[in-house]
């Protein structure tokens, strides 16, 4: 049997029958029915069968256990391919590879009960393959996995490979089951480190939107982490970078959740990313998925390439960006998109198919504090509100589980206002923080015990002016359709740039009169 790289061959007739071949590495595996199979992982053809005079002697079929002598059963022939598929779904093999990926667990609650996932990418001389491990294989292998090492894995599942999920190069993927085995292996020789196909960062204009690529560049520039509230009430932090490689040009990405709390862009990095998915949005731009393998100064030639490149002459180019600037600093420029509270109203902000989302520069005017606290799951990936037991225990119903504890979340209601008009804003966990200077914990606890000391919190908190990033869309209740308003971001302001664009603004206006 021919290993995936090697397909070529036969698809090309090179392989052709009576044609002559040199093996130089291949690999023996035992099939359910104890029938030996020998994988080709790389072969030469000597002579090809045109330079052959037909068959060379009479061979027969082996079959172990058997004499030469005994009579072979008929043979029944098999095309390459059809070969590699009946291999794939009978074969109890053993594998030996480099894991170059690995998630984190995942949970999820639903009727059927829970459950919890993780899954890594492997390589080996002759490709890559995703695997994914459930419930009690992750309890099983999640600890034994690190990125970069040599395992060898035996017994699990194949199946094809869902493209939604994964963007290696494989038709199919694998699952580990209550037979696997993972052990890790000292003899890394010839296992590769990971496939990349590198894209150039200008070529990123020239390709489709959504899709799945690897590239790599320096890391020219590099913002703080931020968290966002996604819709299903959930935190996930978030972090933009520049990469520039030697065509010049520039491309922003953006890394979520750990790789962005612990990527580190001091000293301008080698940044490779294989899995980034392309976006369209203000221009070209790169998002780093939970899926992605995200590699800081690998150990690969290109990475040594670039760094040679960019220390010697990269390093004076400013570079050409392919993403619009989409946010600034507290009142900066770029190309934000600032708006007043009164265009909510003039430009019918929000009343579209999508939402819309804006910035502007407002003052809080006053917060409501009533029912702005709530006990929330103490799961890291869940926020629903738990119901009081009376017993010491707090019920989350989305996770169908009871805590002796539970933590304290935000939600705000605020009026904010700026010289032409007022809006109810909604503030989730971080903006409502970042608005009142203090964390939902000590709130708590706060409005436990000194109720005056809470709220003069509120209090102080009236009549701050912040930079605020909005999401507007308008909502139908009750047959009342109503604008709701949603901080994403809370930023102070900052004046000189406020300022700058104050000026720009009025020369602008100055011109067109």
């Amino acid at each position: 049997m021919l290993s995936t790289q090697l397909n070529p061959m036969a698809e090309d007739n090179r392989l052709s029958p009576n044609c002559i071949c040199q093996l130089k590495r291949n690999v023996t595996n035992v099939l359910k029915d104890g029938r030996r199979v020998v994988v080709i992982l790389d072969m030469e053809v000597v002579k090809s069968a045109d330079e052959v005079a037909g068959k060379i002697g009479e061979p027969t079929p082996y079959v172990e256990g058997e004499s030469s002598s005994h009579t072979p059963s008929p043979y029944h022939k098999r095309s390459i391919q059809q070969q590699h598929k009946h291999w794939l779904f009978s074969v109890r093999w053993t594998i030996r590879a480099r894991v170059t990926n690995k998630s984190g667990i995942r949970t999820w609650s639903n009727s059927r009960g829970d459950g919890k996932l993780f899954s890594m990418e492997i390589v080996d001389e002759s490709g890559e393959i995703r695997v994914t491990a459930f419930t009690q294989e992750v309890d099983k292998f999640y600890s034994i996995i690190e990125t970069g090492k040599v395992f060898y894995i035996s017994k699990g599942s194949l199946k094809i490979a869902n493209k939604q999920y994964s963007s290696l190069k494989n038709d199919y993927e694998m699952t580990l089951n209550g037979e696997s085995t993972i052990i890790p292996c000292e003899d890394t020789q010839d296992v590769p480190m990971v496939q990349c196909n590198f894209v150039s960062i200008a070529d990123l204009e020239a390709r489709e939107k959504d899709a799945v690529l690897d590239v790599i560049g320096v890391c020219k520039s590099v913002a703080d982490v931020t968290r966002l509230t996604t819709k299903n009430n959930r935190e996930v932090s978030k972090r933009t970078l520049n990469l520039m490689d030697q065509s010049g040009k520039l491309v922003e990405v953006t890394l979520w959740g750990e790789e962005a709390e612990n990527f580190d862009g001091s000293g301008q990095p080698i940044l490779a990313i294989k899995g980034a998915k392309l976006s369209d949005y203000g221009g070209r731009s790169l998002s780093a998925s939970f899926s992605s393998t995200v590699m800081v100064n690998p150990d690969i030639p290109e990475a040594y390439k670039l760094r040679g490149w960019y220390d010697k002459e990269g390093h004076s180019m400013d570079g050409q960006s392919l993403t619009e600037a989409r946010t600034g600093g507290g009142g900066g420029g770029g190309n934000t998109n600032w708006k007043t509270l009164a265009d909510i109203k003039t430009e019918h902000l929000g009343h579209g198919d999508k939402a819309d989302y804006f910035s502007c520069i407002a003052t809080i005017v006053y917060i409501r504090k009533e029912n702005c606290l709530y006990q929330a799951c103490p799961s890291q990936d869940c926020n629903k509100k738990v119901v009081d037991q009376q017993n010491g225990m707090f019920r989350c119903e989305k996770c169908d589980k009871e805590f002796p504890n539970f933590k304290y979340r935000l939600i705000l209601s605020a009026n904010i206002a700026d010289y032409g008009d007022n809006q109810w804003v909604t503030c989730f966990q971080e903006s409502a923080e970042a608005i009142l200077g203090q964390n939902a914990a000590y709130l708590g606890q706060l409005k436990d015990s000194n109720e005056a000391a809470f709220e003069e919190i509120f209090q102080q908190a009236n009549f701050h002016t912040f930079v605020f990033r909005n999401r507007v869309k308008l909502e139908t209740y009750n047959d009342e359709s109503r604008i709701k308003a949603t901080v994403m971001e809370v930023k102070p302001v900052d004046h000189k740039e406020y300022s700058k664009r104050l000026i720009m603004n009025i020369r602008k206006m100055a011109a067109a009169q």
